[in-house]
């Protein structure tokens, strides 16, 4: 029986929650998928290639063998037919291969794994492994010979477009044309890529860091040619994703063959230089924007063309002038978007994948056009706010945008700006205010939840949701704490399994709404059933009332004039305890969506594809930069930052990941890139000594608005999502704030002090 989910978000949410996982976290309880006990595991080591093109010609393993407690080396020469298919890309299409051939994709492709009785031993061994090549040159980046051009449209059709762009731009009275573009940036969390697999006869379990059990457990039953119902994965908890983990990456399959050619659990812990190649990362990307407006600021042609680099065999694309050209009102818009085939891993998602380069070229460009109009840059987003999507002509589930910049200008103190670049100075600083807009589009998907309520007033909950660090499992017991009117520690709530019933990749800020929308439709059924049970009963305090109108709250069943029977008294009336299971498949998805989800494959509802609105998380951000006159020091002493997301679940929560979310902003545009050796098409800065990420001392002052915001369309909870919103245009505040403190325009990330020179 498919019930609805309550309609009154505010009764469930908006209160300051700590993390329930936090204890467990901070003492060190907490268990990460390498730390799970195994009996007797094996070590694994990955020998990873040399070059970047060409092919393996053969190995001398001898010296490696001889390394006392070696048990086994598996390369393209001995596994067999042990894979029946290679790991997919991001995008669930071909990717680059491993130990499949003798093919060499990319510089650090894996190409053999040596599994000893210790880590050490391992290592060793892996270092002593000889590989010969054939080598071929390579070409790693945009403008290297040999890189192939791919035009790229979504899956959903064509690149966004309206209008005659040609006309729109020439005939306006102002016009901007100008290309950006940012660099290639990885993850790098906290907690390594581990794999520990484990064979129990033809039942196999897998402990690796993800952010979608089901979709890890069916990728490893295609690759090893099982049967689904054979693959249990497990991950309690994750220590940082960023969308590295959102997919099993080519390692995954290859250590549960070296546990099944052993006949016992094998662990791998990958180096922190391999993660920047066996997984994905952000894109390098370049983009061409042309604005053109009327002299009162108001746009009259919008055209944005993306290039990114990728693989050889892989189609995936960021894509993101679905984004950009649905951000401000404009009459004639065209996009496309392009993919450079490279000698490359390939890309994959990153917080905010789309959003955070190409927003970043479009909201420099609208600082470009303010500075052409001697407009204020504020204002020319309020000539151009739209409360109908200018693509597709539906309204906005909700658009607080305005509201956004109008909280944070004031709080920031915007209107002591001096508009004329270059004019704002303390001693010898040269002092810049920039701004830009934030964005995300709300998407929710397919859940179930399993959800049992004992006498004792104790609930526990079972989700296949992934505490990826973004208190996943506390909005799950929030929700059902709330609806059951009992204690958030009476809520067991048990995720990261595939065994639990599934659950959407945790990706795309869907997370949140996913989880609770499942949760909630799963307290509802049990209000239900207990409703219906305490009105049937004569001797009860709420016979014949309407079941609607009866509530659960303060541990009661509660009916109108406060009459109310105590829920272990409702409970007994449905035999001492009510368990249920709930499915919630968002409005606009097929009914089929769920069993999708259970075959590995994310459905949802994303906010730029919907046929009745569409759905977007809106922010603003402003930023304080100071240039150092004679040594061209950047600092950003402060910054402020306003969101409208909808429902917040958990304001404490919240506010920590729009925080993050803006602090890793002012990273991209300042501090992080990875760089390429352009002969070797080799990373060189694989390493966190190399790869640079703001400390304390760079971010002394970043401050949080949160907007109220109510949207009764996004979903019947009304959550939007706030894990991606944060780190969207803070790049582009930074860099237009860099261009107000000195005159000079850097249209390329990072910024650094020789730009300024």
């Amino acid at each position: 029986m498919t019930q609805a989910v309550p309609q009154d978000p505010a009764a469930l949410y908006g209160r300051a929650t700590p993390r329930i996982d936090g204890p467990a976290k901070v003492t060190g309880a907490a268990r990460y998928a390498s730390d799970e006990p195994v009996g007797h595991p094996a070590h694994a080591c990955l020998v990873t290639s040399a070059i970047a093109r060409g092919r393996v010609a053969g190995f001398d393993l001898a010296d490696a063998q001889r390394v006392p407690g070696v048990l086994d080396i598996l390369t393209h020469e001995n596994v067999g037919d042990a894979l029946k298919s290679s790991p997919p890309g991001p995008d669930g299409k071909e990717s680059t291969t491993t130990l499949e051939s003798d093919r060499i994709w990319h510089d650090g492709q894996i190409i053999a794994v040596v599994v000893a009785e210790s880590f050490e031993a391992a290592r060793d061994a892996a270092r002593r492994v000889v590989v010969r090549y054939h080598s071929e040159t390579p070409a790693g980046s945009f403008d290297d010979e040999g890189v192939t051009e791919e035009a790229s449209k979504p899956d959903s059709g064509e690149n966004p477009a309206r209008g005659d762009i040609t006309r729109g731009f020439a005939d306006a009275a102002v016009q901007v044309d100008a290309q950006y573009a940012t660099p290639t940036q990885h993850h790098n969390p906290i907690e390594l890529f581990t794999t520990t697999c484990v064979w129990e006869g033809e039942r196999l379990t897998v402990y690796e860091p993800s952010q979608f059990m089901h979709g890890v457990k069916a990728q490893l039953a295609k690759q090893l040619g099982i049967e689904p119902r054979n693959v249990r994965a497990i991950s309690r908890v994750v220590g940082g994703a960023f969308g590295s983990k959102g997919g099993g990456g080519g390692r995954t399959v290859w250590i549960a063959i070296a546990a099944r050619r052993l006949g016992r659990p094998v662990k791998l812990v990958a180096s922190r230089s391999q993660g920047f190649t066996i997984h994905t990362y952000r894109a390098e990307t370049r983009h061409r924007v042309r604005l053109g407006a009327t002299r009162d600021g108001r746009l009259t042609a919008l055209s944005h063309d993306g290039q990114e680099i990728g693989s050889r065999p892989s189609k995936y694309r960021v894509g993101g002038v679905d984004v950009t050209a649905r951000m401000y009102a404009s009459p004639n818009i065209a996009t496309s978007t392009t993919i450079v085939h490279a000698d490359r891993n390939t890309p994959g998602y990153m917080r905010a994948p789309p959003e955070t380069p190409y927003m970043f070229a479009l909201e420099s460009a609208m600082d470009e056009l303010a500075v052409a109009l001697a407009m204020d840059p504020i204002e020319l987003r309020r000539v151009n706010d739209t409360q109908t999507d200018p693509v597709s002509g539906r309204p906005f589930s909700s658009r607080s945008l305005m509201q956004c910049y109008d909280a944070a200008a004031a709080r920031f103190g915007w209107s002591r700006r001096n508009p004329a670049p270059a004019s704002m100075r303390d001693g010898d600083w040269m002092v810049g205010y920039g701004c830009a807009t934030a964005c995300y589009p709300s998407n929710v998907g397919a859940g179930a939840a399993r959800l049992a309520l004992d006498a004792t007033g104790k609930a526990s909950v079972a989700i296949a949701t992934h505490e990826i660090g973004t208190v996943a499992a506390t909005v799950v017991a929030i929700t059902a704490a709330r609806a059951l009117g009992i204690g958030i520690a009476d809520v067991a709530v048990a995720v990261g399994d595939s065994d639990l019933p599934a659950v959407v990749v945790a990706g795309g800020s869907n997370n949140a709404a996913t989880a609770a929308l499942a949760v909630a439709q799963a307290c509802e059924m049990v209000r239900a059933r207990l409703a219906e049970a305490a009105v049937a009963a004569p001797d009860g305090p709420l016979h014949f009332a309407d079941p609607a109108t009866l509530q659960l709250a303060g541990g009661a069943l509660v009916g109108p004039g406060n009459r109310r029977e105590a829920l272990a008294d409702a409970l007994k009336r449905v035999g001492g305890r009510v368990e249920v299971y709930a499915e919630h498949v968002p409005p606009g998805l097929p009914p089929t969506a769920l069993r999708t989800v259970e075959g590995g494959e994310s459905v949802m509802r994303r906010g730029t594809g919907r046929d009745d609105v569409t759905a977007f998380a809106f922010g603003a951000h402003l930023a304080e930069v100071r240039v150092h006159r004679w040594t061209r020091e950047i600092r950003v002493p402060r910054s402020v930052s306003a969101f409208a997301a909808g429902t917040i679940v958990n304001p404490l929560a919240a506010h920590s990941q729009l925080m993050g979310g803006a602090i890793w902003g002012i990273s991209a545009a300042l501090h992080e890139e990875t760089e390429l050796d352009p002969r070797a098409a080799r990373y060189v800065n694989d390493s966190l000594e190399g790869y640079l990420v703001p400390v304390n001392a760079d971010v002394p002052s970043v401050e949080v608005i949160i907007v109220p915001e109510q949207d009764t369309r996004v979903n019947e909870l009304g959550i939007k999502g706030v894990g991606e919103l944060g780190i969207v245009g803070m790049n582009a505040a930074i860099a237009n704030a860099v261009f107000h403190a000195t005159g000079k325009r850097i249209r390329e990330l990072p910024i650094r002090i020789e730009d300024l020179l």
